[in-house]
């Protein structure tokens, strides 16, 4: 496998990014060869910083532009051709490299991956899966940030493609697909989520159970919750942050006496498999599904750890062949629509 990693963006670049490498070449023996896309300087000095020696598996590949956060996402792939993700994006195109890993801007990452990339046949626009936790299993949240404004019709394709994601990715033979929205009555929702409804209740071949809310989300949720990047983005941060000021409240309950410290110690392990489920560094980056390539997403605070497992998502990725099971399952669903037609 062959990765091109943006090591200019994010938060904490190149420091992170670099620092994801360095574990990466311990742990992912899978890959083969890693393209550090950025400033050549800037990326042998944060080696030499952290101990990475040279080696056949890695590869710097110059880009002198720097994606700013102020940068819309356009503009960040017209005028800065010569930025990390643009360069990165284009060995994935030209066949260089089988998928690419970005922390950066994440409207610049999307518009060079669609611009560039191109999407899938029947697909409008590619969108961000985001895996979950529950009490009960991981899901997918299907748009997570990749497109703010969204029609019915593009929500429609999110669901294939989450379910599609979940049934080769999450080992889900059926998945169970919901719609997010404010009640799970039918007449629920705003008008986006109301006319989603009635094109998913027609969709053949989706396991289409209705609209969920907010608590279904984390005690009782189905495989697949669509929504526009809007919403999604939303949903995934607040969750984020709240089992952060979570664990931290805990934690300072924990510390305030001398029974709840020992408490606390007997209870560590438990906190630690807890923190484990909940840690969006555990997954790392984000699937951008529906593109003629692979795009992984990550935070833009990632640290090297979440970094490593950005590059180990991007490999899962490619392993499970997400791409051509999408185009089976738009195929099918088309076949299917023209059956009932």
């Amino acid at each position: 496998m062959k990765i091109a990693l943006d090591v200019m963006s994010g938060d904490f670049a190149p420091q992170n990014p670099m620092g994801g490498v360095k574990l990466a070449l311990d742990e992912l023996h899978q890959i083969e060869n890693i393209y550090l896309v950025g400033q050549p300087e800037a990326i042998e000095r944060e080696m030499q910083v952290q101990g990475i020696p040279s080696s056949s598996r890695l590869e710097i590949v110059p880009a002198m532009q720097v994606v700013d956060m102020s940068d819309s996402g356009l503009d960040a792939v017209r005028k800065k051709k010569d930025s990390s993700i643009s360069r990165a994006v284009d060995l994935v195109k030209e066949g260089k490299a089988d998928a690419v890993v970005s922390a950066g801007h994440t409207g610049a990452a999307v518009t060079a991956s669609l611009i560039k990339l191109r999407t899938l046949p029947h697909i409008e626009r590619p969108a961000i899966a985001s895996i979950m936790p529950s009490t009960t299993h991981h899901w997918v949240l299907i748009d997570a940030g990749a497109n703010p404004d969204s029609l019915p019709e593009h929500l429609v394709q999110n669901a294939i493609m989450g379910s599609a994601y979940a049934r080769h990715v999450l080992g889900r033979p059926n998945p169970r697909v919901g719609l997010m929205s404010n009640g799970t009555e039918e007449e629920k929702g705003n008008a986006l989520c109301k006319e989603t409804g009635k094109l998913l209740r027609k969709t053949p071949g989706l396991n289409f159970i209705g609209n969920v809310e907010g608590h279904d989300l984390w005690e009782t949720p189905p495989d697949v919750v669509v929504c526009d990047g809007f919403t999604g983005n939303i949903i995934l941060k607040t969750s984020e942050a709240l089992a952060h000021a979570m664990f931290a409240m805990i934690k300072s309950e924990i510390m305030s006496g001398a029974r709840t410290k020992l408490g606390g110690l007997l209870a560590k392990p438990a906190f630690k498999r807890i923190h484990k489920r909940t840690s969006a560094d555990e997954a790392g980056g984000m699937p951008l599904l529906g593109l003629n390539g692979i795009t992984i997403i990550a935070h833009g605070g990632a640290s090297a750890y979440a970094m490593k497992n950005a590059l180990r998502m991007a490999c899962e990725t490619i392993t499970h062949g997400i791409n051509p099971h999408i185009i089976e399952a738009v195929d099918k669903h088309l076949d299917q629509k023209d059956g009932e037609d």
